[in-house]
């Protein structure tokens, strides 16, 4: 097994002991995305998707894949209450073929964010 570690100068480097992204016999394992800096500045939870969505999309471009080969997302958010907002920004880079996927509220994100999104994409 050979493993490659994916950087993308394009997203938020890494705030911990982590990769952005690892990639495994053609699968890329994407870190969970936060959008700090929209986050800070009082942005909307739309904005932070967004950017999150974004910074998702630099990792997956350094891999050499797209959106349409994400197979699997991890949703994480601190407010259910969001829900339909984060899944409107979310489902426009999906408009196809959507990944499975599963959305989680927790208690709290890193940097106390409100929306944390991690994704497995396949290269075909």
């Amino acid at each position: 097994m050979t493993k490659k570690i994916i950087f993308s100068p394009d997203a938020p480097a890494a705030i911990g002991p982590y990769s952005q992204a690892v990639e495994v016999n053609g699968m890329v394992f994407v870190s969970g995305q936060i959008a700090l800096s929209v986050f800070e500045s009082g942005a909307s939870i739309e904005e932070e998707t967004d950017q999150v969505m974004k910074n998702m999309g630099h990792i997956l471009k350094a891999a050499g894949c797209t959106y349409s080969d994400v197979v699997k997302c991890s949703i994480f958010v601190k407010d259910m209450d969001n829900f339909a907002k984060i899944n409107q920004v979310y489902g426009a880079y999906f408009p196809e073929n959507p990944p499975a996927r599963e959305t989680v509220e927790v208690a709290r994100l890193p940097k106390d964010v409100r929306v944390e999104i991690a994704c497995i994409a396949y290269k075909s």
